[in-house]
């Protein structure tokens, strides 16, 4: 009899561990869905039209779009309704080489430049306010930056893709920090394998897209990594499953500070806690409305509203909460 309540209890924990591990895994959602509500574009150049639609910011009832193939910033309106345009193909003062994931800030646009390998910006109007970096692999520069974030003393954060690394600037154009290590991806915690992305909290909290390594990174002001998260362990595995990426290319957080990731190959975002706990996903691959073909961007309107590059499909996408009171 003691034997058999002895296998009893081993199975009963064993189901009870699977249970546990199952959920840690794969997490169930926490928070209400998100709704389709419109979305605009069409491939071509012409206005409201994308040549490959990578980056979106939002600032008040503007929604800018780097309109990558074009060469060019759109600017619309919250409902889609084109506005106007700036920029145009070329090395110059004001003019763009590959624009990619955007920033907004006290009235600046800060636009990283795939091509161009530098950061320009400009003012929400279009002027070009100057440019910073320049090709190379030393400090303050740059190989094909994909995403910059700025923070509320005025740093600069640039994922400088290529070089496997983020750099940090400060407010008068000098590099004062690198994350990661200068042309050497890597798994281990702290390193990068093709940063696309970067976000920043109101306490200076850095929260990396870490792409091919399939995770979110999460660093204090001074550089030192908090946590990270994505999939088993955030250890570069990547998979389909609530809480796993298969390329995290886009980071933006929301009004009360929950962190949106556009989820490349899996054509989806999801959202979760500062901390990294699974709140929800939305989307899935196609190519009609509220379906997604390879996603590059994310952006929250301070009304909860959420803007996706919905890459492939040359076109933005507008998404609300089903439930406006837990919008995030």
């Amino acid at each position: 009899m003691r034997k058999a309540w002895a296998a009893v209890c081993v199975v009963a924990v064993s189901i009870l561990a699977g249970v546990v591990l199952a959920v840690t895994l794969f997490p169930p959602a926490r928070c209400p869905e998100y709704r389709f509500v419109r979305s605009w574009g069409g491939s071509g150049s012409g206005h409201g039209e994308f040549h490959e639609a990578v980056g979106v910011a939002v600032a008040g009832d503007e929604i800018f779009v780097s309109d990558a193939g074009n060469h060019r910033i759109q600017v619309f309106d919250r409902n889609g309704r084109f506005l106007r345009h700036f920029g145009k193909p070329g090395g110059g003062v004001g003019e763009l080489g590959r624009p990619m994931r955007l920033a907004i800030r006290a009235g600046k646009l800060f636009v990283a430049e795939y091509v161009n390998h530098r950061i320009q910006v400009f003012s929400l109007a279009g002027q070009s306010l100057g440019v910073i970096g320049a090709r190379g692999d030393a400090p303050g520069r740059f190989e094909s930056p994909s995403g910059v974030a700025v923070g509320a003393d005025g740093r600069i954060f640039v994922a400088d893709y290529l070089n496997q690394r983020v750099q940090v600037i400060d407010e008068n154009d000098q590099p004062i920090l690198q994350l990661g290590e200068t042309g050497k991806p890597g798994v281990c915690p702290g390193r990068f394998d093709h940063p696309s992305d970067a976000a920043v909290d109101g306490d200076g909290r850095l929260f990396v897209a870490d792409a091919y390594n399939n995770r979110v990174s999460v660093f204090d002001r001074a550089g030192r990594r908090l946590h990270s998260w994505g999939g088993a362990f955030a250890a570069s595995i990547p998979g389909s499953g609530n809480g796993w990426f298969h390329g995290a290319v886009g980071v933006a957080l929301g009004p009360k500070g929950n962190v949106f990731v556009a989820d490349f190959y899996n054509n989806r975002i999801q959202k979760f806690t500062p901390d990294g706990k699974f709140l929800v996903a939305f989307g899935r691959s196609g190519v009609a409305d509220g379906q997604f073909d390879r996603p590059t961007d994310v952006a929250v309107a301070a009304d909860g509203a959420v803007y996706v590059a919905d890459f492939g499909n040359n076109r933005v996408q507008q998404w609300l909460p089903a439930e406006p009171t837990a919008y995030d």
